[in-house]
């Protein structure tokens, strides 16, 4: 099994589905499961998250209603945000901490300093290799993590729900969450959680120190494919 397809999808699945949102994996044979996920605002408007594109796609975005915007929210997500911004004649907008993306895009890219579609971003760079924003909407308790933590398989351990890369653990990001209370967590690798999100979230910090020693044998070794898939 292939950790990213580089072929054209041809089928998608979607794992992510509430009132005012949906998310999808275009590759669902993949070894990352890497997902997007599409999001209305209060205005009525669709913006769509870290997107890959599929047969399939359009008609999940028409029945939230019209695309205003793709947003881009790690170094290494690019993935197929031009696709879904020059069909929808939209622009690729994009945090102004991360310094990777717009040179992987063709389409109009709209730098972000401040909320888009009422998610504020927080700045993280897990193991000072890459830049990612955290994005997390208030009203609604919507939070989204690209990269820096998981429901995949490759960062949990035991009856976790979520996990973290394998040395974050040792230093784990308290203080990027603090504050916040979720009632979704979607990512950009694996289905969201939508049960207990906060209390599924808070586990996971207060215990990855201590899972650290099972997450270096059983993780690490999938982790470090994920990885170099990813910067290839």
């Amino acid at each position: 099994m292939a950790m990213y397809s580089r072929e054209t999808a041809t089928d998608l699945r979607v794992v992510d589905q509430w009132d005012g949102g949906v998310g999808w994996v275009a590759y669902p044979d993949e070894g990352g499961q890497r997902a997007s996920h599409a999001v209305r605002d209060d205005a009525g408007d669709v913006w769509v998250f870290d997107p890959l594109d599929a047969p399939g796609v359009d008609d999940l975005l028409a029945e939230l209603g019209a695309v205003a915007g793709v947003v881009v929210c790690s170094d290494y997500h690019a993935r197929d945000a031009d696709a879904l911004a020059d069909r929808h004649e939209v622009a690729v907008h994009v945090p102004d901490c991360l310094d990777r993306v717009a040179e992987r895009t063709t389409a109009p890219v709209a730098s972000v300093d401040a909320a888009v579609a009422g998610f504020e971003f927080t700045h993280v760079r897990p193991l000072h290799a890459w830049n990612e924003t955290v994005a997390y909407r208030e009203r609604d308790g919507t939070l989204y993590v690209p990269d820096y933590c998981s429901s995949h398989a490759k960062f949990t351990v035991g009856d976790e729900r979520l996990g973290f890369p394998t040395f974050t653990r040792l230093s784990p990001p308290k203080s990027v969450f603090d504050g916040m209370t979720p009632e979704r967590i979607l990512f950009g690798h694996g289905e969201g959680v939508f049960e207990d999100a906060g209390t599924r979230l808070a586990d996971s910090l207060s215990g990855a120190r201590r899972r650290f020693p099972r997450a270096l044998v059983t993780n690490l070794p999938g982790e470090l494919r994920a990885m170099l898939g990813a910067f290839r």
